[in-house]
């Protein structure tokens, strides 16, 4: 089993947690979807044999762009403005404002 860290932009609610794991659950190889809200970090476990690119595509399909966490010590993007999900005001993530 592996695990994959991600970073994902625009979640700030529930709703936007939701989607991100439904987004993620059906791809293949994958056992377990943990998302921490506050960081905008994404762990993803299973037998991911295709490595990170289908899961930031499903990301980004559902509006929320993702990138691959390389070093699990960086500190997070929370603190970053959201430009995607929720408050993008485009068509991805939940529409909470």
């Amino acid at each position: 089993m592996s695990t994959i860290d991600l970073q994902v932009e625009g979640m700030s609610c529930g709703s936007c947690v939701k989607r991100v794991t439904q987004a993620l659950q059906p791809l293949p190889g994958v056992s377990a979807v943990e998302v921490d809200l506050p960081s905008g970090r994404v762990k993803v476990s299973g037998e991911l044999v295709q490595g990170g690119d289908p899961l930031v595509a499903a990301l980004a399909g559902a509006g929320y762009p993702a990138k691959l966490v390389t070093d699990p010590s960086i500190s997070s993007a929370a603190s970053q403005p959201k430009n995607a999900g929720c408050h993008s005001g485009g068509t991805g993530g939940c529409g909470c404002r």
